[in-house]
């Protein structure tokens, strides 16, 4: 292991990890709602920030245990932040529908509401339970290579077909939030535009869809005819487990490099989408002064014509 490039990762990973932490604190700070979206995908975002920087850290001394972790830190470390980020994808997906429901007639909205939640709900649920018994059987099963490969192959189709019918939501979302206006009142408030809005889900929509594509094709190709991604670990690209090492110098760089891309790129970007806004100070015609806290806190954020039309 290079030191120098784990010291790198460290330093991405754990200020990515400050950087969400500083932003829990504003919304404290600035008195925003406590509990929002905003803040569910900022905890998300920390958490994952953390296993990520924590995994890291073993490969400054101990790479022989970062490789042979018990079986719950095993999947904590390696498979955990990867069931993170789908439940970020699905909670985005979530949001972005409820702010197009927004346009609706309120029946409709009622109707919608619970098939919403509870497909996102089911998704997740599917999701981590294929997540958790993969991994410890292929943890139980180490010395059998045939089986470990046969559960990578469940795993990942089972788990990347998730992300790309829930990237195929996000963009179904994202298509008909670009269609109404009133969605940009909602986007402004928060310090944003709508152009941004969709550039940014664009964006984590290619990442994971394209992440998900590759995951695939790794287990269903033939094994030499697809690039190994890993460090004594794997040819799949989002946890420990499927092996395929061919040189252990560029495969500690190409793991970092698929991090990067695949998953810090990503996380970012929900970033900036969800920082909190310091808000903006104005004095009312009294001469008081009045401050607007604007993110998920606007009354105003959802009002526009379209709207109106509907109640």
């Amino acid at each position: 292991v290079h030191l120098g490039l784990t010291i790198a990762y460290n330093v991405l990973y754990g200020s990515l990890f400050l950087t969400v932490y500083l932003q829990l604190w504003m919304i404290l700070y600035y008195k925003h709602r406590r509990f929002s979206y905003q803040t569910v995908f900022l905890f998300l975002c920390l958490i994952w920030a953390g296993l990520r920087t924590t995994l890291f850290s073993f490969y400054f001394n101990n790479c022989l245990l970062a490789n042979n972790l018990p079986v719950f830190f095993y999947w904590l470390l390696y498979c955990f932040p990867v069931v993170l980020q789908f439940i970020t994808l699905s909670l985005l997906v979530v949001f972005f529908a409820q702010v197009v429901l927004r346009a609706k007639p309120e029946e409709e909205r009622v109707r919608l509401k619970r098939p919403l939640w509870l497909t996102c709900v089911s998704s997740i649920t599917v999701f981590l339970t294929t997540n958790i018994s993969c991994a410890v059987l292929i943890q139980m099963h180490q010395l059998d290579d045939s089986l470990s490969v046969k559960l990578s192959l469940v795993r990942v189709v089972i788990n990347d077909s998730l992300f790309i019918f829930a990237a195929v939501a996000f963009s179904v979302c994202v298509v008909k939030m670009a269609k109404i206006a009133s969605t940009t009142v909602i986007l402004e408030a928060k310090g944003t535009t709508k152009r941004q809005a969709i550039t940014a889900s664009v964006l984590i929509i290619f990442l994971y869809t394209s992440r998900a594509l590759y995951n695939i094709f790794a287990v269903i190709l033939p094994f030499n005819d697809i690039l190994s991604f890993g460090y004594n670990w794997i040819n799949v690209s989002d946890q420990a487990d499927y092996l395929g090492l061919d040189s252990p110098n560029f495969a500690y760089v190409s793991f970092g490099i698929v991090l990067f891309v695949w998953e810090f790129l990503p996380t970012l970007i929900v970033i900036l989408l969800f920082r909190p806004a310091i808000p903006s100070i104005t004095i009312t015609p009294d001469g008081q002064i009045s401050s607007h806290p604007y993110f998920f806190d606007n009354p105003r954020r959802y009002d526009s014509d379209d709207e109106g039309a509907h109640r």
